[in-house]
């Protein structure tokens, strides 16, 4: 194959441009700020389970305080109830006096159990309102945390887009400027062998694999035509002379 000197160097520019978009590539796909987006979103997940787990958890025992203030109530009532009736003097029966006195006695023992029960219950529910008052600030610092990484990365993705289309248009008017058949060949080669088609010969060293070629093949290239296109017999990339080969 064959290609003007200039066409050969033009490859370089090319290559250059090839590596920058590979490394725009890289930057894009290992930003920082993606990695730290999971760790933040996983977090949210589980702060969410949380939140809801604790939830459920306080709906269950504010049931629970309202089922024993009824109880306590229920129970204060029928106290009262006898009370009064024992007050108004209407019973005379000593049995029945005495009947009534137990069960006032029984109602207020019981009335006490059941405030102690409610007053647990309460100290529970303050308990996991507690939780749930922590759980909704990390969940809020979280969020915010998300939303600053989320930005931040927007403005790094943002950045790449720029640089990238500034590098694509330099790619177009290279390539243009490059004959179709050794375009299409340092095309393949990039595909093949890591992004890097093509390279400079310096001294004996190939740029592209930094391998010192064997003196009959160094021979062989600087004896070849300008305009012949040679090759690394260690790499097979293509390499460009330069007033350093």
């Amino acid at each position: 194959m064959k290609a003007t000197p200039e066409n050969q160097s033009i490859l370089l520019d090319l290559q250059a441009v090839d590596t920058r978009l590979d490394q725009l590539a890289h930057q894009e796909a290992t930003l920082p700020q993606t990695a730290q987006l999971a760790e933040l979103t996983e977090r949210l997940a589980e702060l969410n389970t949380d939140a809801v787990n604790a939830s459920t958890e306080l709906s269950d025992l504010s049931q629970d305080v309202r089922k024993a203030e009824d109880e306590v109530e229920q129970v204060r009532k029928r106290t009262t109830r006898d009370q009064e009736l024992l007050d108004s003097g209407s019973i005379t029966s000593g049995k029945q006096l005495e009947e009534i006195q137990h069960e006032i006695t029984s109602l207020l023992r019981r009335a006490s159990e059941l405030e102690d029960a409610q007053l647990e219950v309460m100290e529970r529910a303050e308990s996991v309102q507690s939780r749930v008052d922590d759980i909704t600030g990390k969940i809020s610092e979280v969020q915010q945390e998300h939303a600053k990484v989320s930005a931040g990365r927007e403005v790094a993705m943002a950045q790449i887009a720029v640089d990238r289309a500034d590098l694509d248009s330099q790619r177009v008017g290279l390539a243009s400027r490059v004959p179709p058949d050794l375009l299409a060949l340092y095309d393949k080669l990039r595909d093949t062998l890591g992004g890097v088609g093509a390279a400079p010969l310096r001294g004996s060293r190939c740029e592209g694999c930094h391998m010192q070629l064997p003196p009959t093949d160094l021979k062989a290239i600087v004896e070849a035509e300008p305009d012949e296109v040679v090759r690394c017999e260690e790499c097979r990339r293509i390499l460009i002379r330069t007033a350093n080969s």
